[in-house]
């Protein structure tokens, strides 16, 4: 009866357009309210602890952060340009350049919304006036967005290592050559395309091109080694790396790239400085600039915009965790799985279910409430099965991959539709045909497990683990 009220409860709001946060919300507070002793102080309690004990979820809001710093700051410029130097020549180069450009920004943002507002905004356009169809080019960048959340750093990790309590840094590991490998599936479909469409290519940009604008992107690239290389390198948690790349992203759009703040058009190095001049000219400006820079209106706006996305995404954890304290303590999940396992159902078909679960999911909800209410029923499950939890994890990050492309909620979709100013029946139109490759690499990521657990297992048994 009580998970009857809750489910009821859930899909009638969501149903009357109530924002998925106060949907979780609600009816949860309802079932505790008429199905439980608990008072409404006690709800209250539960909903701030929810929160305050999940020490992972701290590295949400200075990921988003770091995240707002490198789109502002001129970052994904740079690295669209260091992509197309290096694949810009073969034949469809520009949209490869794009979805290389999204794996990079991926491993710097964690979002895939972000990833796609970055290198979209940019890229799409660059592609229609280069002669692309600009279908071909909006349905390119809305797929490879998405590989913001399975590259590592990525949100929805995080929020899956809060639910199940694993190891936010071998979910990560265990994210990169699956984020790797779809990439370069989605190149792979690109390159076949273009050589049926004739679509054009880019002159060979040269070994020093690519080495000049590497060194120009080197400001974003350097994020990636200072936040995977702190965590695996034993010195900082997931958390601190977060706060750590926060800091960073600051310091380089801020001082280095300077397209933001006080020091905006002021040169690195004026025409005639020496390099001793130069640095010394760097240093103090650092010092003159940084009281003023915590003030600055653009620095002020970057912090409010990640400010407001973190407070939205942690309100919807918040109630989704909630929620899921409901479903834990009315042994919802702990019946559900004793009834599948009862089915005797073989880990590979438990692995359809959970995959058309998610898949319908992800048409209706954001990834992170996904995570929060269907994790803790299929955790069990999973774990009863012998699925190990970290393979389970990068396969439900796959799945919500695709829920950012799948209307009515794909978030993708709309900023696609944002940053083109096409409607949103176009833009899923366009996104289909590349859904395809996405679709049969969640069959192969599922079924292949060591795809997964190849580089956590390798990094466990360097460190002595296994």
């Amino acid at each position: 009866m009580t998970s009857l009220c809750l489910f009821s409860l859930l899909f009638l709001f969501i149903a009357t357009g109530m924002p998925i946060a106060f949907a979780l919300g609600l009816s949860s507070i309802a079932t505790i309210l008429f199905f439980s002793n608990d008072s409404l102080a006690s709800i209250a309690l539960k909903l701030l602890e929810s929160v305050s004990e999940h020490y992972t979820l701290l590295a949400i809001p200075f990921f988003i952060l770091s995240s707002q710093f490198l789109t502002t700051g001129g970052v994904a410029r740079r690295i669209i340009r260091f992509a197309l130097d290096c694949v810009g020549h073969v034949r469809g180069g520009l949209a490869m350049a794009g979805v290389l450009a999204c794996m990079i920004f991926a491993a710097v943002s964690g979002s895939s919304p972000a990833t796609v507002a970055a290198i979209g905004s940019i890229v799409i356009g660059g592609m229609v006036r280069a002669g692309y169809p600009e279908s071909f080019a909006a349905g390119v960048i809305a797929n490879a967005g998405t590989l913001g959340i399975l590259i590592p750093p990525s949100i929805v990790m995080l929020v899956y290592a809060a639910a199940t309590q694993e190891s936010a840094a071998r979910l990560f590991m265990a994210g990169f050559i699956p984020g790797i490998l779809l990439g370069l599936a989605l190149m792979a479909a690109i390159y076949v395309v273009a050589r049926v469409k004739g679509l054009p290519s880019l002159p060979w940009a040269g070994v020093r091109q690519i080495v000049r604008s590497g060194l120009a992107a080197s400001g974003g690239l350097m994020l990636i080694v200072i936040v995977l290389g702190t965590i695996y390198g034993g010195v900082c948690s997931p958390t601190e790396a977060a706060a750590i790349s926060a800091v960073y992203a600051y310091f380089v759009a801020v001082f280095v790239y300077r397209d933001m703040g006080p020091l905006h058009r002021v040169p690195l190095r004026a025409a005639g400085e020496s390099a001793l001049q130069a640095g010394l000219r760097f240093v103090r400006d650092v010092l003159r600039a940084a009281p003023r820079s915590v003030m600055h209106p653009e620095v002020r706006h970057v912090v409010l915009d990640a400010a407001k996305v973190s407070v939205m995404l942690l309100f919807i954890i918040g109630n989704a965790m909630l929620f899921a304290h409901v479903l834990t303590t009315e042994r919802i999940p702990h019946t559900i799985a004793e009834t599948i396992v009862g089915w005797g159902l073989p880990a590979w078909g438990f692995l359809i279910v959970v995959n058309i679960l998610l898949l319908v999911a992800g048409n209706f909800m954001e990834p992170s409430a996904i995570t929060m209410i269907m994790i803790p029923i299929l955790f069990p499950i999973a774990r009863k099965l012998g699925i190990d939890p970290i393979h389970l994890g990068v396969v439900c990050v796959v799945n919500m991959e695709i829920g950012m492309i799948t209307p009515p909620v794909g978030l993708n979709l709309f900023v696609t539709a944002g940053i083109t100013g096409r409607d949103l029946a176009w833009v899923v139109r366009a996104a289909v045909p590349w859904l395809l490759v996405l679709l049969a690499f969640l069959v192969f990521i599922t079924y292949v497990p060591s795809i997964s657990l190849f580089l956590p297992e390798l990094i466990d048994s360097i460190q002595g683990y296994r």
